[in-house]
């Protein structure tokens, strides 16, 4: 009966998050992907991501870190993400094109849920399941402006479910894995000629597909967890329409969303304070170029010029216990976008960026704890976008702009131990020489 009412409460759970993931919007890490899964996450900078530092929200970077959750625990994510992008012409772009003004703010303002669950089933096994978004971005500029030719607007939206499997082998070593479920839907927009009457071409399509995680950590000592976590690509099969003026065409391309590599380590520096810090690798370049084809006759009609690069980011942070209610904690993180001078664009006019955030904890009883975080994310670098002959977008007028980017971001989470926490405590790790 008790694995009954697990089942269904874990299935309620992910079917009210993926209602919840159509307000996804505008991306805040590089290129289209998403850091908004964990409250306590941001909070750090994402430090110790793959170590275990935000909790049970770790499981979506490292799996293996369900296995430092006793008990049956849950936490519901809710971040609101508040974007300010602008991107402004400049000449040598042609006068006929600079007439009609910048793109104003191109960025939407999103709200991004997320949940957890982890359950123990005995001293050695866990299950668990966690929902929310990896990937997304929502841009619309002006109506009518002078860049229109390369964008009218832009959608990316993902769903994604992962059960996980976490193994404790031994007091040293837990392992992790699962399968990955990914709906993703695509719908980009761009003018066909400059003003107001311009007709617009629209590019759409959607697919569902699968991939998988795994992880590992590692203690081989009190107070030390290093972790290192996987993400595989996966595959999505859009299909859809391509819309130019009246002519409707169906339409099919496939999109392989990134690998993702995550490297965490926690350090228990004093009974009150730890100190985290992080590595995280994106292969967005594999990407490259992705081609539409007609779905009746196997012809290229276009193709979407993306040619990213690879996506790094390295974090720093920490987490401090105020009062037996209280914890704060802050962070540091620098990312080093996939996009640059040879690839941005007016729906993606992403740069190099730094993370700062703060964030606090209240156990309201010991069931319960609440956090909440603010993240300021400021563009740094060179951020100028040279379309001209020999980039990729070019489809005859040179287009030359300058670019700002700033992101505010504000995040809540609950989570809720559903057993008698005094029952379910985890073992102590003790090192054994």
């Amino acid at each position: 009966m008790a694995k009954q009412r697990l089942l269904k409460e874990l299935t309620r759970i992910a079917i009210s998050s993926v209602a919840l993931l159509g307000a996804v919007g505008a991306a805040h890490a590089g290129a289209f992907g998403l850091r908004t899964q964990s409250t306590t996450a941001l909070g750090g900078a994402f430090a110790g991501n793959a170590s275990g530092m935000p909790g049970i929200s770790s499981m979506f970077w490292n799996p293996a870190t369900v296995t430092m959750n006793p008990g049956y625990t849950s936490e519901y994510n809710f971040t609101y993400v508040v974007p300010d992008v602008s991107v402004t012409p400049v000449s040598p772009t042609p006068g006929a094109a600079l007439q009609f003004g910048g793109s104003g703010n191109i960025g939407q303002e999103a709200f991004i849920p997320a949940s957890y669950n982890a359950y123990q089933v005995n001293d050695m096994v866990w299950v668990g399941l966690s929902t929310g978004s990896a990937f997304g971005s929502i841009t619309k500029p002006e109506p009518v402006w002078a860049g229109q030719v390369y964008g009218r607007s832009s959608r990316v939206i993902s769903l994604g479910a992962t059960p996980i499997l976490g193994l404790k082998l031994n007091d040293y070593v837990s392992v992790g894995f699962g399968p990955t479920i990914q709906y993703l839907k695509v719908r980009l927009n761009s003018a066909i000629g400059l003003g107001p009457s311009a007709p617009t071409a629209i590019l759409e399509g959607d697919a569902w597909g699968v991939g998988f995680t795994a992880g590992v950590t590692v203690t081989p000592f009190a107070g030390t967890t290093l972790g290192l976590g996987f993400r595989s690509s996966t595959q999505h099969d859009l299909e859809g329409t391509f819309r130019t003026g009246p002519l409707v065409r169906a339409a099919k391309v496939t999109l392989n969303t990134p690998e993702q590599l995550t490297f965490g380590i926690t350090q228990q520096i004093t009974q009150d304070f730890k100190l985290s810090a992080g590595v995280e690798w994106m292969n967005w370049s594999r990407l490259n170029i992705p081609g539409v084809t007609n779905a009746a006759t196997g012809i290229p009609m276009v193709g979407v010029p993306l040619r990213y690069k690879d996506g790094w980011i390295y974090s720093i942070g920490g987490e401090y216990q105020v009062t037996s209610q209280w914890a704060v904690r802050a962070g540091v993180a620098y990312e080093q976008s996939p996009i640059d001078n040879s690839n941005r664009s007016v729906r993606l006019p992403d740069t190099d960026r730094i993370y700062a955030s703060i964030g606090a904890s209240y156990d309201w009883n010991e069931r319960i704890r609440i956090s909440a975080t603010y993240s300021h994310v400021f563009g740094i670098g060179d951020n100028a976008i040279r379309i001209a002959p020999g980039n990729p977008q070019y489809q005859g007028l040179p287009f030359y702009a300058d670019t700002k980017a700033s992101v505010d971001i504000v995040s809540a989470s609950v989570r809720i131990k559903w057993d008698d926490p005094k029952v379910a405590q985890a073992a102590p790790i003790v090192a054994r020489y």
